[in-house]
């Protein structure tokens, strides 16, 4: 053998031996991998999230509603949000407060350069109202769902952690905050009555709609009113997603689902369900993913059917009997 071969058999060799170096200490330390650019789009995939976990300008939240589900287990990394607490205000029915929601985040090391990936438990359903609160405060371009939540984390087996991550704080000053992205009763009456020209679309199931159940089972938020708001389309918020994997459809599925139920985009609308959590998640496709003009409406049916004089849709023909 040449002697010119054996040297080239040696620095193939030697270039191999390297690249297979830095690629261990990349995946074994984290700290040697180049971040990589977040995914385009309002959306990251669980492959993008599982090669990101030690990117230190991402940061996890899980807001899930199921009491114990994080701290039995949750990606590692992720921060942990109580929607009960920390995304509301546990006196007024109202969303959390700026001055809250800054410190929260502070703690959690975020600043404006920070890609926010946001998952949970329900089909994502808290999680998107979170991405809406997120949004309300002025931090919309820099948040991301993950697509099929903890459900398709767990599904593939992906790692599960029980251990609290702290973070160095930060300085962080919130945008304005963007109230057009917050329906209130006023509006929703005020397109009932043709004064606004916007469309209603209510997420709920169809037996919800019709006024055959005034919730589903176990719930324990009621109104004393069942059916639906005058005008309401229904397009019941799983349509939306892959059944399998809780993924959002394409976005020409989406556009056809709603577009088939008269929602294409052309006028503003307003979401509904009945605390606000699964309008959140249909917001999140026809705002964030379709692009349209779109308010939730988080006082939803608690707060329409239980308010005096408001005009109501029974279909079912349903009274409240006291339970």
């Amino acid at each position: 053998m040449s002697s010119s071969r054996i040297s080239g058999i040696f620095v193939r060799g030697r270039r191999s031996f390297a690249a297979l170096t830095v690629a261990g200490l990349a995946v074994a330390g984290g700290a040697f991998a180049a971040p990589a650019a977040a995914q385009e789009g309002p959306l990251v995939d669980v492959g993008w999230l599982s090669e990101n976990l030690e990117n230190p300008k991402v940061r996890v939240f899980e807001v899930s509603v199921d009491p114990g589900v994080y701290e039995r287990g949750h990606i590692p990394g992720a921060v942990n949000i109580s929607w009960h607490t920390d995304l509301v205000d546990p006196v007024k029915r109202d969303i959390v407060s700026p001055a809250k929601f800054e410190e929260l985040l502070e703690k959690a090391g975020v600043t404006k350069d920070t890609t926010i990936v946001l998952y949970g438990d329900n089909n994502n359903w808290f999680a998107a109202w979170g991405a809406w609160v997120f949004n309300q405060y002025g931090l919309g371009d820099q948040v991301k769902l993950l697509d099929g939540g903890r459900k398709l984390w767990e599904k593939q087996a992906l790692p599960l952690d029980t251990k609290a991550p702290s973070f160095a704080s930060s300085d962080l000053t919130l945008p304005p905050a963007k109230p057009e992205l917050r329906a209130r009763l006023a509006d929703v009456l005020e397109t009932v009555d043709g004064k606004k020209n916007a469309v209603i679309v209510d997420i709920r199931s169809a037996d919800e709609y019709s006024g055959k159940l005034f919730a589903p089972e176990g719930s324990k938020e009621l109104s004393i009113r069942a059916g639906h708001v005058p005008g309401a389309k229904n397009v019941t918020w799983s349509k939306a997603v892959d059944p399998e994997t809780g993924k959002f459809k394409s976005k020409e599925e989406l556009r056809k689902l709603y577009a088939d139920a008269g929602v294409d985009g052309s006028k503003p609308v307003i979401v509904y369900c009945r605390i606000g959590e699964r309008s959140s998640h249909t917001w999140y496709a026809l705002s964030r993913i379709l692009g349209y003009e779109v308010k939730n409406y988080d006082g939803s049916w608690t707060e329409y059917g239980n308010s005096v004089g408001v005009p109501v849709v029974n279909l079912a023909g349903t009274v409240w009997q006291g339970k």
